[in-house]
């Protein structure tokens, strides 16, 4: 089947015949009858299959009819990351350019001054992320009431991304007798949910099952080593011993291990681009430019370049770190065999990575091979130095996962000089030695009133005085053992317990 039994308009044929397509892909060739039909539509396909061309081709059909009013705009297209809805417009741009439409990008990064602009001359097609568009709704400076259709693509990543409270704001927003058209490659229990409560009666199209990789692309895993810059050390070499490497992308769980793999890449000689959500719009465009280019043959990204980047030419895929979630790996793997090409994709696996996999292979339904060869790393790598100060020190453990060695302050304690303990007898006597309290005369015999109250004053003296105060903490003075001290001998009583008693007079 060709493009012209689908019931596009003439403009729209002769734009795609520019492109040199002259065959529709599973997806559009089911899709397409039912956007045009004005119908809802559920699509699932796999990744790299030519979904967004199944909504823009009929769109531009559609939007012949018609004119835009100012700040309300005729479609409403929702994309998950900026990149996406970049190329998006690109392919507006590249199918559209024998129609005068108007076509605005409201993404983050680029100034409100500029978006309001383009809202306010009066907008066809309307391409979005959900933030930044509830920000102009908010303003007051756009007006949904006009959205005669809505489509929400890569619907699954919008529910990773925790987009899925701003897509149901936005869907209130909308007119209900819209038309609704969702894509996605995965469907999880609650994109289902979505879309049971916001498309009526959708024609479901489903050209291959949900969450699987295309039969094109050659998948292995390969074992690494705990230790991070062992797995940098696999990845250069991996790099370096790849057959028929063109470009290849680079895949990272988080934005600072991005940015570390990419430092460490420039660092041994590899000409490499960085991508990741942290980076200012500017430099995101620039690095994406440069891949697609050609002028940079790698590109180290974390999952904002999994999803829906349309560049046929990528080669190679790695997944320095595998993906938490399985539907991220099939998200990855589809950056490579793309239009019906040949790809190669590549995951570095780690012993605490095994959990992961397992959960991919159930995901996908098949088996990923192990990679032939012996892939040893050695312990002494020479790349320390790229690697961050905290890391370092974390990294300095016997066996991987097991006790730090000793360093820093227990390094330092071990240098410490010992102090031997006193015997026990020049601290205090032998319970033996003890004399008994019964053997005191002191303790027997009560001293007078007077001799009393002259012990407290002289006790209140030496409070005030605190040359006499003992420190906390001092052990008491040694008790004289009996063997010191003669029955009658009276020297180690106090001074004032010493001083002759008077008797009153008349006693």
């Amino acid at each position: 089947m060709s493009f012209s039994n689908l019931g596009l308009s003439e403009k729209v044929l002769a734009a795609v015949a520019a492109t040199g397509y002259t065959t529709p892909t599973p997806i559009q060739e089911q899709a397409i009858p039912h956007v045009l039909a004005r119908k809802d539509v559920l699509g699932i396909a796999q990744t790299g299959t030519g979904k967004t061309a199944a909504f823009v081709l009929p769109m531009l059909t559609i939007l012949e009819k018609g004119r835009a009013r100012a700040r309300m705009p005729r479609t409403l297209i929702l994309e998950p990351t900026r990149e996406l809805a970049a190329q998006v417009k690109e392919n507006f741009d590249r199918y559209g350019a024998g129609q005068k439409l108007n076509v605005a990008l409201l993404i983050g990064g680029v100034s409100f001054g500029d978006q309001d602009a383009k809202l306010t001359r009066g907008v066809d097609v309307l391409i979005a992320t959900p933030g930044r568009l509830l920000d102009h709704t908010e303003r007051g400076g756009l007006l949904l009431t006009g959205v005669e259709l809505l489509v929400i693509d890569e619907a699954d990543r919008m529910l990773d991304m925790g987009f899925i409270p701003d897509i149901e704001r936005v869907c209130k927003l909308v007119p209900f007798t819209r038309q609704t058209l969702f894509f996605t490659a995965t469907m999880p229990p609650e994109i289902r949910r979505i879309t049971e409560t916001f498309l009526h009666n959708p024609q479901k199209v489903e050209v291959s099952k949900p969450a699987t990789t295309a039969v094109t692309v050659t998948q292995c895993q390969v074992p690494a080593g705990r230790e991070a810059h062992e797995k940098r050390e696999l990845l250069r070499r991996l790099l370096r011993e790849a057959k028929d490497l063109q470009n290849a992308i680079i895949f990272c769980n988080r934005k600072r291990e991005v940015a570390i793999v990419h430092k460490s890449l420039q660092k041994h000689g590899f000409s490499v681009g960085a991508l990741h959500g942290d980076m200012d719009q500017s430099a995101r465009t620039a690095a994406l430019e440069q891949f697609r280019k050609g002028e940079l043959p790698l590109l180290v990204a974390s999952d904002v370049a999994a999803r829906g980047l349309d560049i046929p030419e990528v080669s190679h895929v790695f997944n320095f770190d595998v993906p938490h979630h399985p539907d991220d790996y099939v998200h990855r793997v589809g950056r490579t065999g793309r239009a019906g090409r040949t790809g190669t994709a590549i995951s570095l696996v780690t012993p605490l990575d095994q959990k992961s996999m397992v959960a991919i292979e159930k995901l996908i339904g098949q088996s990923i091979p192990r990679a032939e060869g012996d892939y040893e790393v050695s312990a002494d790598t020479g790349e320390h130095s790229d690697r961050p100060r905290e890391s370092r020190g974390r990294e300095r453990t016997r066996g991987g996962r097991g006790k730090p060695q000793r360093g820093g302050r227990d390094r330092e304690r071990s240098h410490e000089p010992r102090v031997e303990a006193r015997p026990a007898a020049e601290t205090r006597p032998a319970p033996e030695a003890r004399p008994e309290r019964e053997a005191r005369p002191a303790r027997e015999a009560r001293p007078p009133r007077e001799a009393r109250q002259s012990s407290e004053r002289h006790g209140s003296r030496q409070q005030a005085n605190p040359s006499h105060v003992p420190s906390i903490g001092r052990p008491e003075p040694r008790r004289p053992r009996e063997a010191d001290t003669e029955p009658g001998d009276h020297s180690h009583l106090p001074a004032f317990l010493l001083r002759p008693v008077r008797s009153p007079a008349g006693a």
